[in-house]
């Protein structure tokens, strides 16, 4: 599922840069609650194995939002100082799964506007 326009992060994510994420999209389709409907999935793609990871809680039961401590501990940035999942490595990006297709939230954003998915 790579995707050559998603590009890898400046910084790691974090349950901050989450928040932020979702306010800068909100009342479009980059968040859940204006997608889901359109049979959108929350998801991270890390950009450096182009693997696609689908959001989970951490007794592996899949969430409906954005939620870092279901991911891998692959994922981890091995420099965070509270070794938890607090930040994610910087190539990873929160996203959307539809029909085994990874989209950025701006591309999520962007298909809802249309009214398309592709």
């Amino acid at each position: 599922m790579k995707n050559p326009d998603i590009q890898p992060r400046l910084q790691t994510i974090s349950e901050e840069t989450l928040a932020r994420e979702n306010l800068r999209y909100t009342g479009t389709g980059g968040v859940s609650a204006n997608n889901r409907n359109r049979g959108f999935v929350p998801a991270f793609l890390d950009t450096e194995t182009g693997k696609v990871y689908r959001s989970r809680f951490p007794n592996g039961k899949p969430a409906p939002v954005h939620v870092l401590a279901g991911l891998p501990d692959e994922l981890v940035d091995a420099n965070c100082p509270s070794g938890g999942y607090r930040s994610i490595k910087h190539s990873v990006v929160s996203g959307f799964i539809l029909e085994d297709r990874f989209y950025s939230r701006e591309s999520a954003a962007q298909a809802v506007a249309s009214g398309s998915p592709h």
